[in-house]
């Protein structure tokens, strides 16, 4: 019997996963990954434990608690703090999978026992040649999942909860002894399916804001940490129009927080978006243009620390495409050019909000090839 660990955050779709697993006939054990969390936010992790906690009483598994907090602080509050402070704006959720549940977590797990871990992710994993199921749960008789052609990482069937966009640092060693048990199923058959198991928060809302930490707003949180003073607010031919609290606070394609001087509206009171900003004389730059006709917009980004999910780079950017932000839709591409220190990834039409910092997610069809950091 295949052991598989579980990250059981308290939600319902990790509760789904650990259910779908037991079912399968692994050897499953409910874990929930303890994160750093600053004294002064309101503390919600009990909370959360004990619904995880009731969940795996439920399913009678094994139940317990990993303290990830040094890891967490180090790779993900850190880093997004250093980010912001130098003018960027970071994804932290694609550093959590990255070092926390991607990393610390396995390392753990393997230690333990494991075979496998399993997380809620709305993705799939395919073997290249076959081999899983739809929804992400080897069978017991398909072997430990070690093929020697490599393996996929694949959207989550739901297109309004797939989250391979944050998935784009995994390699093929993490896709190996990895299960997402969701990630073949529509969102309503998941809170079906936690029904139909009788799971105590089976109708327990989805979490919403920053990986772990739960109800924040990110500009408040940042504001415990990075000194702030307020700043001129420039249009796109250089004139001051306005103020705002911080520059480093704003991320590119915003279009709220600042304010305009009421004699320096734009005609018909038309929204002006960030286009830029500069940390060092603490300005922002907004636009009242449309998408690609603002200042900010181009067709050509430079990543770095360039993944590829396979192990190689796409030797070419037929049929790819990618997105800059969750939930873009997909945008085509016309050039991929990998370099020793860089990539290079060129558009067939101009972007807007290509923000520094952020992940550009490159897909052919369905899979996720991997991705970069927007410089």
């Amino acid at each position: 019997m295949k052991k598989a660990f579980v990250g059981m955050s308290g939600g319902v779709d990790s509760s789904v996963s650990a259910a779908l697993l037991k079912r399968a006939g692994y050897d499953v054990t409910g874990v929930f990954i303890k994160v750093w969390q600053p004294d002064w936010i309101e503390c919600d992790w009990r909370e959360e434990r004990l619904d995880a906690m009731r969940a795996a009483a439920h399913l009678r598994i094994p139940f317990v608690t990993l303290d990830l907090e040094a890891e967490y602080k180090k790779e993900v509050i850190d880093y997004m703090i250093s980010e912001y402070r130098a003018g960027r704006t970071p994804n932290p959720d694609v550093m959590c999978n990255r070092y926390v549940k991607f990393g610390a977590f396995w390392r753990w797990a393997a230690k333990n026992g494991a075979d496998f871990i399993a997380t809620g992710h709305y993705a799939r994993i395919e073997e290249r040649g076959g081999g899983r199921k739809k929804e992400g749960v080897r069978s017991m008789g398909e072997g430990a999942g070690r093929a020697g052609n490599g393996f996929r990482l694949l959207a989550g069937i739901d297109p309004n909860k797939d989250q391979s966009y944050f998935l784009w640092t995994l390699t093929q060693d993490d896709l190996s002894h990895t299960l997402f048990p969701v990630g073949g199923l529509l969102k309503s058959e998941v809170r079906s399916l936690a029904r139909k198991f009788g799971l105590p928060n089976a109708d327990k809302k989805d979490s919403q804001g920053l990986c772990f930490i739960g109800k924040v707003d990110v500009k408040a949180f940042l504001a415990h940490y990075i000194k702030s003073e307020p700043g001129d607010v420039i249009d796109d031919s250089g004139k001051k129009i306005g103020k705002h609290p911080g520059s480093v606070f704003f991320t590119i394609g915003e279009r709220h927080g600042f304010m305009i001087d009421p004699d320096k509206r734009s005609p018909n009171d038309q929204p002006y978006y960030v286009v830029s900003k500069d940390v060092v004389n603490n300005t922002i730059t907004v636009s009242n243009k449309e998408g690609g006709d603002r200042p900010s917009a181009s067709d050509a980004v430079r990543l770095s620390k360039a993944n590829w999910i396979s192990g190689s780079a796409p030797g070419s950017a037929d049929r790819s495409m990618a997105r800059s932000r969750y939930r873009q839709p997909l945008q085509a591409l016309k050039e991929i050019e990998c370099r020793t220190t860089e990539t290079k990834v060129v558009f067939e039409k101009a972007q807007e909000s290509l923000t520094p910092g952020q992940s550009l997610v490159i897909y052919r069809g369905e899979e996720c090839l991997g991705g970069g950091i927007i410089e």
